[in-house]
């Protein structure tokens, strides 16, 4: 049987221990205290420049947005010529939220007077991979409505299409356009093939489905 520890054998066995446990806390210290040290100057390092980072990305995107506005307000005051350069300015130099803003604002304004430049924005903006797709996406139906008057059946065909097909965002809206131009250049066939998907596509926008109805009648009649 064993005789149990006196209260004096117990505190030098835990003065043993405690002197084991802080000889081997030393020798880790040794071991691994420069690159603890590194470590901890890394993080301070990062915090710092995080911190700056933030500040200016704060401040340009203040300075953008109060730019923006005041290229909205050129805009709205008729100021064309003014409104696009300080768009075109934005888009250059801007952060890439209120870039790509300044984009999509400065072709809709040249539009009315310069469908083509507007049209190679768009264009441009739907190539920019570093651009969301329904961002993408948008910019291609703005630079196809613009050439709907101008464009033969294979640009339009080219630039409609991918976005006519199931799962599409702006499906419907582009089916109709193929739809409008295919009737211009009479080919009821192609114009009901499009009418048809906007009608039995379920989520159809209820105006886009009214009118792809009404349409369909027409081209029923056409054909008889």
């Amino acid at each position: 049987m064993t005789e149990p520890t006196s209260p004096a054998m117990a505190d030098i066995f835990r003065e043993i221990d405690e002197d084991l446990a802080r000889d081997r806390a030393e020798k880790l210290w040794k071991r691994f205290q420069t690159p603890v040290i590194i470590l901890a100057i890394l993080i301070v390092i990062a915090a710092g420049a995080w911190r700056t980072y933030d500040h200016y990305r704060t401040k340009a995107a203040e300075e953008a947005g109060a730019r923006f506005q005041a290229a909205l307000q050129l805009s709205r005051e008729g100021k064309t010529k003014e409104s696009e350069a300080a768009f075109a300015e934005i888009a250059k130099s801007g952060p890439p939220g209120y870039s790509l803003l300044a984009k999509f604002r400065a072709a809709g304004d040249m539009s009315g007077e310069d469908a083509d430049g507007a049209v190679k924005i768009f264009d441009a903006i739907a190539a920019d991979t570093s651009v969301d797709a329904g961002f993408r996406d948008l910019a291609r139906m703005r630079a196809a409505i613009l050439r709907l008057d101008q464009a033969d059946a294979g640009e339009l065909q080219r630039r409609l299409e991918p976005l006519a097909q199931a799962g599409q965002t702006y499906r419907n809206s582009a089916r109709e356009m193929l739809a409008a131009a295919a009737l211009k250049r009479n080919d009821l066939d192609a114009a009901a093939k499009w009418l048809d998907m906007i009608v039995t596509d379920a989520n159809a926008p209820g105006e886009i489905r009214q009118r792809a109805e009404a349409l369909l009648g027409l081209v029923a009649g056409g054909k008889k």
